[in-house]
């Protein structure tokens, strides 16, 4: 199972762990994914998707039919 938002395309940041005695070992900075159900109500079904919070934000605040069709003309799905 990838760690890749469905919508956005965010996918894990590389960076540096940094201990007390200040040495640095790389880690990774994974994003907050949910897997969620939406209803399409034009094609009356549901789907899931594998979505980030920002995602769900975007999708409560615009409706997950235009927030896909954003997506999709960005070229991010």
């Amino acid at each position: 199972m990838s760690r890749i938002c469905d919508l956005t395309g965010k996918t894990a940041m590389v960076g540096n762990k940094v201990s007390r005695s200040n040495a640095k070992t790389k880690r990774k900075f994974y994003p907050n994914l949910h897997m969620k159900r939406f209803y399409l109500p034009d094609e009356d079904r549901w789907i899931t998707l594998k979505v980030s919070t920002s995602a769900i934000k975007t999708i409560n605040k615009i409706g997950i039919t235009e927030a896909i069709n954003r997506f999709v003309s960005k070229g991010t799905i």
